[in-house]
């Protein structure tokens, strides 16, 4: 039988030991986003064009981020596949939980926070409307980019050194 002051002390650790327990169980939930799929794509097996197709994901479907890489979102479908898709076939949504701290985070990471008038590729920060509609001509900018031009003498002394060799391409058919 235990000392009634030793069950005392105790209680307060195990209080402790099930809120963290609990806590831990929850994190991964709590760390996961939602998102929407925008254009049709394939959930791959990892975060390449040429991996392993998984599964579909159709146009609407809801989907659980946990992850980013590069241009690549790691999710979980509606189905319960586990994969990656093109960062930019889905629309990540407003958590609910918007006030907390890990969402917050987790959109800085994903460069997704902010007002959502951003410009968006992948993997580069584009120009919001307002620095658009300020954009001023610079001729020094201007001549800066034109330094990096090679000429045609340069290009092929380059191509020589690395044996590339010249090939002939035809040109793609007009459009109809």
């Amino acid at each position: 039988m235990e000392c009634p002051e030793r069950q005392d002390i105790m209680k307060p650790f195990r209080k402790l030991c099930s809120f963290l327990f609990f806590m831990l169980l929850t994190m991964p939930v709590l760390a996961a986003e939602t998102g929407v799929v925008i254009k049709a794509d394939t959930i791959r097996a990892e975060p390449f064009r040429d991996a392993k197709i998984i599964a579909p994901l159709s146009v609407g479907d809801q989907v659980e981020i946990y992850r980013v890489n590069g241009g690549w979102l790691q999710i979980k479908s509606p189905k319960g596949k586990y994969g990656w898709v093109h960062m930019l076939n889905v629309r990540k949504k407003t958590a609910s939980r918007s006030s907390g701290s890990i969402s917050g985070l987790l959109d800085i990471a994903s460069g997704r926070a902010g007002t959502g008038r951003i410009v968006a590729t992948t993997g580069i920060r584009g120009l919001n409307e307002g620095e658009l509609k300020s954009a001023q001509y610079d001729a020094a900018e201007l001549n800066l980019v034109e330094s990096y031009t090679a000429s045609s003498a340069d290009a092929q002394d380059f191509a020589n050194q690395g044996k590339l060799a010249a090939r002939k391409m035809d040109y793609l058919p007009a459009p109809e």
